[in-house]
């Protein structure tokens, strides 16, 4: 009889994952920019990977989802969100970054219902976005 009372209790106790606890608050257009400036960061979701910006100067973006095109854009602070805008059909895409001992997390429009995106790997490599049509 104990032992089935004992397993709920250590599951109630098990730590949380990185992704719903151990995140600090949201960062601010100062603290992201100090953050990810020359920096081209690889993001994943739920174990995959999902995407990849590159932070240029003047708040200036480019973004690819895994084996996609690359788009340009910029980012701003609206509320405690960054925002970003490609300037393409792509709707508005804000975003909660918070600083975690692993890296960024980032929940789209500060929601905590969904799968954060967590970043991967970082590198001062710009990416590779090649120009429409090569070599036909």
């Amino acid at each position: 009889m104990r032992a089935r009372l004992i397993l709920p209790l250590l599951l109630a106790l098990a730590p949380l994952p990185l992704a719903a606890a151990e995140v600090g608050p949201p960062m601010t257009a100062e603290e992201f920019d100090a953050r990810t400036l020359g920096k081209t960061i690889t993001y994943s979701a739920g174990g995959q990977v999902y995407g990849i910006e590159e932070y240029r100067p003047g708040h200036k973006v480019v973004w690819a989802f895994a084996e996609g095109e690359c788009h340009e854009g910029d980012w701003f602070q609206q509320g405690d969100q960054i925002c970003f805008d490609y300037h393409d059909d792509t709707p508005l895409q804000c975003w909660t970054f918070h600083d975690s001992p692993d890296g960024l997390v980032a929940r789209f429009e500060g929601r905590d219902d969904g799968e954060p995106l967590i970043s991967l790997k970082e590198s001062t490599t710009s990416l590779n976005c090649p120009g429409p049509d090569l070599g036909v």
